[in-house]
């Protein structure tokens, strides 16, 4: 069964409030990047998945960011899947 790299990017949805972005941001102020308007902070996730195909790997990458990598309440996910490179 071939792998697939899977890279998923979770952020908070637009209208959630996210108190890191805005100290990140206040950060860049404080380093002289006063031109930096606002930062939003989320997560990039890598993983190797094992399907029989890229429409299976993709499937179990969206159950696996549905059901625990992304709260669906407050946070929206995007994901792309490729097949992995074998081991050398």
């Amino acid at each position: 069964m071939p792998d697939y790299l899977a890279r998923i990017d979770v952020m908070l949805k637009p209208l959630v409030n996210d108190p890191q972005g805005l100290a990140v941001r206040d950060g860049l102020h404080t380093l002289g990047f006063a031109g930096v308007a606002a930062v939003r902070v989320g997560k990039h996730i890598e993983l190797r998945v094992a399907a029989a195909d890229a429409a299976a790997a993709e499937q179990a990458v969206r159950a696996m960011c549905e059901q625990l990598l992304a709260n669906p309440v407050i946070e929206q996910f995007s994901f792309a899947v490729t097949q992995a490179a074998a081991a050398s």
